[in-house]
């Protein structure tokens, strides 16, 4: 799923709840930054440009934790600060910005092809789908299930709560019913915590956060991917 090459250097910012991790075009070693429940818009921007100093960039790409429509978030992060919503970020980089949901775009880097469907085990349940080249981000992780939802079993409370052993079960049961209801024809498993499974389910693979960095290269592609950065609610 590659478009044509580009000309211009993109910085991809991946914002987490625990961490701001960026990477620019030509770079090897990506930086970061604690984020955090005070981390607004503008002290993201501001610890951005203060890590990414000496780097060269046209253009920016920012996964951003919470739905996102016409690249703007259209609602404030559950697990940061406020002042997402509304923000100028084109105005405080000084350079053009897209914005995606961050599950949706790890996803955009991790897809070959097909059906997809990605779930994010980090701090929360990121997920979005493709299918055959248009991303549909998705809150599937605030559905109910059993006495919570998704993200309550499968995100970074969950694994707290009920423990590695019990966690690793939910994950698998979480999968198989979303595996039975949208019929992808893989599901890839990302986030910071994937990396505590012991076995993959059925139909998974890994990826890896790496790839929300070639995710936010892609939302920049011609024509190879404009199809699967129309739709970012």
């Amino acid at each position: 799923m590659s478009g044509k090459p580009l000309n211009k250097k993109v910085l991809v910012i991946d914002v987490g709840g625990t961490h701001v991790k960026i990477l620019a075009s030509g770079e090897k070693e990506q930086r970061k930054f604690v984020s955090g429940p005070k981390l607004t818009a503008a002290r993201m921007v501001s610890g951005v440009k203060k890590i990414a100093q000496g780097w060269k960039y046209d253009v920016v790409s920012v996964g951003y934790p919470g739905p996102v429509l016409h690249h703007r978030p259209i609602a404030e992060p559950a697990n940061l600060g406020r002042g997402w919503v509304g923000f100028k970020f084109r105005n405080a980089f000084g350079r053009p910005v897209k914005i995606l949901n961050d599950a949706a775009m790890q996803a955009l880097g991790s897809y070959k092809g097909g059906r997809m469907l990605f779930l994010g085990l980090g701090t929360g349940l990121g997920t979005a789908m493709i299918c055959d080249g248009v991303l549909e981000p998705m809150e599937l992780g605030h559905l109910p299930y059993k006495k919570g939802t998704y993200e309550s079993y499968v995100g970074a409370l969950g694994l707290k709560r009920w423990g590695k052993k019990k966690w690793r079960r939910h994950v698998g049961d979480v999968v198989a019913r979303l595996f039975a209801a949208l019929q992808p024809d893989e599901v890839v498993l990302g986030g910071g915590n994937v990396k505590k499974l012991k076995d993959l389910p059925p139909h998974c693979r890994a990826g890896t956060n790496a790839n929300a960095f070639l995710g936010g290269i892609r939302m920049w592609e011609k024509n190879g991917n404009t199809k699967a950065t129309k739709k970012t609610r």
